[in-house]
């Protein structure tokens, strides 16, 4: 095999389309990666695979992206009804109407749409898991395009759960098959590692793995092309040349050295204008064009074998844990996996279980079961890694504080017991930490402090209070991804009527610190971190805050890429609000939602397109009017009024 000068000479003769690295010295010799295809002799050939009716299977599974909606209309493609304006496309987007006709001469997920949709580029080093890459990258890409969230899995997890060892490679169907069975975790979960480690995941795996319905198999071209472009990303297997370790940039084609074996990888995207596949390679950001190769169309037998992807996704609740607040969430719940569930009160100090089913036309809202005797406000609602568990904290109007949970198995609410203060006051904030899976509570005392709470195996414990003159706290707790360990953040009301942002530094030392102090309100805060403002999985999205102030709700956000750390009133909206109940950003683009609760005390939805603000339906009542007053009296004035 000849070096790089030697190959870069071979290159100009033949006017190859490609170069190799430029910042490699001509006597420098062509190191070979891991490949990982046990063989090609199970790799399905492309012309064993019958064409696929793809407006039959995707009729099954119709996206809430409103870029992808737009996009399958105009392929004719049956699509699910959306109370959004999917033409005009999420905040911020730069591009709002689609390509219409035809499948378009280029797809590149990288930047559809003036947004990111790829992961970034991993390695996998020296082990023969090149298959277990091109699957996990897909699963990823999935989640963010159907489900509006970045997400990380671990490539260990499949690759060491089949029980391969380093070495060993394998072929795609048989990763897609058991992560069908198993699903996926997080790298925290189980990392990736290339020593043959026993494997051990967390023991709550089971909540914290996307799951997949099944696997789509995808044998001509045109059905590749047109799932690229009318689902996304794709995983398939070629042939590796010596040349292709070389590979800087352009349009790769075989010029020079023997076959090494097969090697799978994602692809992308696909363009006719370069007549070429866009590939996602798995040998770090530093080989090829920043990681990623185009390989032109029939080159290294990339079309002879069937490629795969992944027509839906079931995200776990650790993947979604930031983009949540109050008594609102998007569950995996519902025939495709995003019902919104919320939580409410109801006669004689109950709670009742709403849900919205975001699979039915019209997206109906119905209640399901009643439990508990002593709910003074709507409760803080959570799914957590505890098998995907429903769990809810409420004020009690015993002046505590009330864990409640779903068991996912049988749907039953069952009691978690009282805890807490005796001099609760306050809308509790509620979350599960990275603390080994523990749950974080903190809510305002008749002290006007907040008191924290939380609770490991052995049971709750007082973590201490801190911050004076509180008026009101809320369900705005959230663990952010800044720092190592994850700062936790939260935003109160003081006694004069501004906000004052909290966060307790994770990594040095659990100190609560105050913030910035802005706005005004005279409700609890709601707050979520979203995706907005995430180049990439490992970015730091900006807070969204809404709090009732006037009977309106006030949209507040936070910059954080911006080292002020300022806080912008966006916009305000609604009329007749008494609170702000739930805040989530969920599978419907990046639309943000909010549950208020009426003056009249009626429970009503608003949603955020890019449009801007619309009014949605009046959900129901969330308290009988005769126990309004006891209530207000017990926690002296801790309600809006």
């Amino acid at each position: 095999m000849p070096n790089i000068g030697q190959l870069r000479q071979l290159l100009s003769e033949v006017n190859a389309r490609w170069t190799t690295v430029h910042d490699l010295h001509p006597q420098t010799a062509i190191v070979e990666h891991a490949l990982g295809v046990a063989s090609p002799d199970k790799l399905v050939l492309a012309s064993t695979v019958p064409k696929k009716d793809l407006r039959k299977i995707l009729a099954a599974f119709p996206t809430t992206n409103p870029f992808l909606s737009a996009r399958r209309q105009a392929l004719n493609f049956k699509t699910l009804p959306l109370p959004e304006s999917p033409a005009r496309g999420p905040i911020g987007s730069t591009a709002s109407v689609p390509e219409a006709g035809t499948r378009p001469a280029e797809v590149d997920w990288r930047s559809r749409w003036g947004w990111p949709w790829v992961t970034q580029v991993k390695d996998q080093g020296s082990c023969g898991s090149c298959v277990s890459f091109g699957a996990t990258c897909v699963i990823e890409c999935m989640t963010r395009i159907e489900h509006a969230v970045w997400c990380l899995r671990s490539e260990g997890d499949a690759h060491d759960g089949i029980g391969y060892k380093c070495s060993d490679g394998s072929w795609p169907d048989t990763y897609f098959n058991w992560i069908k069975d198993h699903g996926i975790c997080d790298p925290d979960c189980y990392p990736y590692r290339t020593d043959n480690p026993p494997y051990d995941p967390c023991w709550d795996r089971s909540g914290r793995t996307v799951r997949l319905d099944s696997f789509t198999e995808l044998g001509s071209i045109d059905d590749q092309k047109t799932w690229i472009d009318a689902v996304g990303p794709i995983t398939g297997c070629f042939e590796v040349f010596q040349d292709f370790d070389a590979y800087g940039s352009g349009v790769y084609h075989h010029v020079s050295g023997n076959s090494r074996g097969w090697h799978c990888i994602t692809i992308v995207g696909y363009s006719d204008t370069e007549k070429c596949w866009i590939v996602k390679n798995s040998w770090g950001s530093g080989w090829g064009d920043h990681g990623y190769v185009k390989i032109g169309y029939g080159e290294a037998s990339i079309e002879k074998y069937a490629k795969y992807g992944v027509p839906h996704v079931n995200p776990d609740p650790w993947t979604k844990r930031r983009l949540h607040n109050g008594n609102l969430y998007e569950s995996g719940n519902g025939a495709l996996h995003r019902n919104f569930e919320m939580l409410a009160t109801t006669d004689g100090s109950g709670v009742r279980h709403w849900w919205r089913d975001n699979t039915a036309p019209g997206f109906p809202w119905a209640h399901g079961s009643d439990f508990g005797n002593d709910a003074a406000v709507c409760p803080s609602l959570t799914g957590t890694t505890y098998n995907r568990n429903f769990e809810a904290v409420y004020l009690t109007t015993g002046s505590r504080l009330h864990h409640w949970w779903l068991d996912q198995n049988n749907g039953r609410w069952n009691d978690g017991g009282v805890f807490g203060p005796n001099d609760a006051a306050g809308v509790p904030g509620f979350i599960q930490s990275n603390y080994g899976g523990n749950f974080e509570v903190v809510v305002r005392t008749r002290d006007s402090k907040l008191n924290h709470w939380w609770r490991d195996g052995s049971g709750w414990h007082d973590g201490g209070r801190f911050g004076n003159g509180v008026r009101y706290s809320g369900p705005s707790l959230l663990q952010s991804n800044y720092g190592t360990q994850g700062n936790f953040e939260l935003v109160c009301v003081m006694d004069n009527g501004t906000m004052q942002h909290w966060w307790r530094d994770n990594d040095h030392g659990n100190v609560w610190t105050p913030g910035r102090v802005f706005g005004t309100a005279d409700g609890p805060p709601c707050m979520i971190q979203g995706q907005f403002g995430m180049a990439t999985e490992r970015g730091t999205g900006n807070f969204e805050l809404c709090v009732a102030s006037g009977g309106q709700v006030h949209h507040w956000w936070r910059d954080n890429q911006d080292p002020s750390m300022q806080w912008s009133r966006s916009a305000i909206f609604g009329h007749d609000v008494l609170a702000v109940a739930g805040l989530l950003e969920g599978s419907f683009g990046f639309n943000l939602e909010v549950v208020v609760l009426r003056r009249d005390w009626q429970l009503q939805h608003y949603w955020r397109d890019g449009a801007g603000w619309h009014e949605g339906p009046v959900i129901g009542p969330a308290m009988a009017i005769r126990i309004v007053r006891p209530i207000r009296d017990l926690l002296e004035e801790a309600l809006p009024v």
